[in-house]
């Protein structure tokens, strides 16, 4: 057994799946780009979210703690870590990652490990290029500042990767995934442990800026200051905050 670096989501995923479950409208572009992959290589898998069906799935995942909540009858699961993908070259016909880059040691290596064993590589990320200002980092500026300091621009991937296509996914008022930016429409829940506790955006920061910060929230709520400045996010079915899938174009 490989030495591993205690994953963050063995500090903070005991509740993982209870708030990160596949929605279908996200799963649906991410499945397209995989094409016709039959075999199909999932790279920081945690409970198994958005695994193909139909398809051969092997997992890898460095949590015991999310290998432990991984349903039964899910695709089998590897304890290992991206930067050291134990299977051969070309291995799979697609390697896939979902928001799983950013909790990485070595970005880079990692990505060259995917391409290594797969011959295509589909991410779901966010590109910061488009994402806006929202709500979330005016109450947690902790949150956008732990964010800003791990995210990935496309054109680094690209070093790495090769060219890449980049389709856009936008975030449904009603997601049902608990990923930080599935409650742009929904603030309250923010205020739920159930519902933070399985974002690290929120879970890794200090914990006197959370308390803060969810202080601030919640007087503003009630007294309608967020909606005043907020309310026009609450008639839109669906936004674009800069989530994506990226895919290897060869």
């Amino acid at each position: 057994m490989p030495t591993f670096r205690a994953p963050v989501y063995d500090r903070i995923g005991e509740r993982y799946a209870t708030g990160r479950r596949t929605d279908p409208r996200i799963a649906a572009p991410i499945w397209a780009a995989l094409g016709g992959a039959r075999t199909v290589l999932n790279v920081g898998a945690g409970s198994g979210s958005y695994e193909p069906p139909g398809r051969r799935v092997v997992a890898v995942e460095p949590s015991i703690i999310m290998l432990a909540q991984r349903p039964a009858g899910t695709a089998p699961a590897v304890r290992a870590v991206a930067e050291r993908l134990p299977f051969p070259d070309g291995a799979f016909d697609a390697a896939m990652g979902v928001l799983t880059m950013h909790h990485w040691a070595d970005r880079d290596r990692g990505l060259a490990e995917m391409r290594r064993v797969a011959g295509r590589v589909v991410l779901f990320l966010c590109d910061p290029r488009r994402r806006p200002p929202w709500w979330l980092g005016h109450y947690f500026p902790a949150t956008a500042r732990l964010e800003a300091a791990r995210e990935t621009q496309v054109a680094e991937l690209e070093r790495v990767l090769g060219p890449l296509e980049v389709i856009p996914v936008p975030i449904p008022g009603d997601c049902a995934d608990g990923f930080n930016g599935a409650y742009w429409r929904r603030p309250r829940a923010i205020l739920d442990p159930a519902v933070w506790g399985p974002m690290s955006a929120l879970s890794l920061i200090p914990p006197a800026d959370r308390a803060a910060g969810m202080s601030r929230l919640r007087t503003d709520l009630d007294s309608g200051a967020w909606e005043r400045r907020w309310g026009h996010l609450l008639g839109l079915a669906e936004l674009d905050l800069g989530y994506s899938v990226a895919v290897t174009r060869s």
